[in-house]
């Protein structure tokens, strides 16, 4: 007998692949409805693909027809027309639609810690979050007054082999093992949540199919928080540099230099994040953060030896480091 179905919107994503591997794993029906084939993170065998631009709810319709399933997992809505989009196409063609939020849309600065569900949701510093918390509202709204079967999942740095932490990437390990000064924001103790996509994919699929679960929303990151030196140090140690040079700059300075990365700073990194994951667990006993980032630095070097693609050194971002560092 086939397991529930399930459609993810998205699929080929750092979070999102994870988590249609799990499903998969588990038995269930699996569809992944994207543009097309990630070369970085192909769908596992088995797993239907279905190819049409999420952007155009005619196509999305062409191609799922008169279909309907138990569970959608929206990965890739970022503003609220986008969210009216999604409860039109799927109002009465699924069972519990899961939308990914973002743990960035709790208030920043947090007036207090751990950071739990019933935080507010508040960030003057970055778009982006404030559109997610927009999303959000409206997929609430359209619970409250028509039933829409929303569960809001709010994941906060959640990484795979593929990406680095640090400000600026592989130019920082190049950095480290030139010896040459990597910028850290602010004074390197703010405490940083890094999630490995494995880990979270078992609290995330644990909702799939939970009528209680409709109408929540759930912090899913790891129980580790790490002082952001800890976290280069981390990257160090899986690169064989023993002491690496860190030289702390203020995130102020860095968004004034480097504006594009500035939003994510002063909105969501340079600010401490411990989150309470009791009712994950409560709901997905099964949930546990059990790949510490020490073990995920390594695999994320592993994976960069095997890819020297991706060992990109960026000359913009070596100048802008020797700016910063005072060099």
């Amino acid at each position: 007998m086939a397991g529930p179905r399930v459609l993810f919107l998205g699929g080929s994503g750092i979070i999102s692949a994870a988590s249609v591997a799990r499903a998969a794993a588990l038995g269930f029906n699996v569809t992944v409805l994207n543009r097309g084939v990630s070369s970085e993170r192909p769908v596992p065998a088995g797993v239907e693909q279905l190819v049409a631009d999420v952007r155009d709810p005619a196509a999305v319709r062409r191609v799922l027809g008169s279909r309907t399933f138990d569970v959608v997992a929206d990965f890739v809505t970022f503003t609220a027309e986008q969210a009216r989009a999604g409860v039109e196409l799927f109002s009465g063609r699924c069972g519990q639609y899961v939308f990914i939020s973002s743990a960035s849309a709790y208030q920043k600065p947090p007036a207090r810690l751990p950071i739990t569900e019933s935080t507010p949701l508040r960030n003057p510093f970055w778009q982006y979050s404030r559109d997610k918390i927009a999303c959000e509202d409206v997929f609430v709204d359209a619970y409250r007054e028509d039933g829409f079967p929303v569960t809001v999942v709010r994941p906060s740095h959640t990484y795979d082999p593929t990406r680095l932490p640090l400000l600026f990437g592989w130019t920082d390990v190049h950095r480290m093992r030139a010896g040459l000064p990597v910028v850290v924001h602010g004074d390197g103790t703010s405490l940083w949540t890094l999630t490995h996509t494995s880990d979270f994919a078992v609290g995330f699929v644990g909702l799939f199919g939970l009528d209680a679960a409709v109408g929540e929303s759930f912090t899913i990151t790891s129980d580790e928080a790490l002082p952001w030196d800890a976290v280069y140090r981390a990257v160090a140690a899986a690169a064989d540099v023993p002491e690496p040079q860190l030289v702390h700059v203020a995130s102020d300075t860095i968004a004034s230099l480097a504006p594009e990365l500035g939003a994510g700073l002063l909105g969501d990194k340079s600010h401490s994040v411990i989150f309470d994951n009791s009712k994950i667990k409560r709901y997905v006993p099964d949930f546990g953060a059990r790949i510490p980032y020490s073990t995920g630095a390594r695999q994320i070097m592993a994976w960069h030896i095997d890819h020297p693609e991706a060992r990109v050194v960026n000359p913009e971002y070596m100048a802008l480091s020797d700016k910063l560092a005072g060099l």
